[in-house]
């Protein structure tokens, strides 16, 4: 009958799990009580206890004191005020400016309605026409789901555009 001795085996990887340990959570110590049971631990429970110097391992950040008081939150910025040579827009300057945002807008929102309008005419109603590299099913549905997809996406682009639109004085 064999026996198998698997002390060097436990100590093998009870070395690495320190080593783990220490490179994940900083410093380790070593303590060692009155009875002389030998003790791994991340923080200094007592005088007797000695940093283990290992490689690799990476510092834990400092722990705050129990009676530190946290942080006060930094007050809020008040709101700058404009600068007296900030410069100025009139108000026929501005409503130019707005109208050619409402223009630039209005033309991407026919342009998505249009594309939404292909999509919707492709999908016919959740059966597009199979197509004749479509002879697997498979890539048929990816293409009826891709074509739902980019409706619900177009449906989404045309509904911000009209808020924006809105939006403009």
């Amino acid at each position: 009958m064999t026996t198998w001795n698997f002390a060097p085996l436990v100590l093998l990887l009870a070395s690495g799990l320190v080593s783990s340990a220490a490179s994940a959570q900083g410093q380790i110590f070593l303590c060692v009580d009155a009875s002389g049971h030998k003790e791994l631990t991340d923080s200094r429970k007592h005088a007797s206890c000695k940093p283990l110097d290992i490689p690799g391992a990476i510092p834990a950040p400092a722990r705050r004191a129990e009676n530190a008081r946290p942080r006060a939150a930094a007050p809020a910025a008040a709101p700058a005020a404009t600068p007296g040579d900030f410069p100025r827009v009139d108000s026929s300057e501005q409503k130019a400016r707005d109208a050619d945002r409402r223009q630039i807008l209005m033309d991407e929102l026919n342009g998505e309605q249009a594309k939404l309008n292909e999509l919707r005419k492709e999908f016919n109603n959740g059966e597009p026409e199979r197509r004749g590299d479509e002879r697997n099913y498979a890539k048929y549905q990816e293409r009826v789901a891709s074509l739902k997809d980019s409706i619900s996406r177009s449906e989404k682009n045309v509904e911000a555009l009209k808020r924006e639109i809105q939006n403009i004085r």
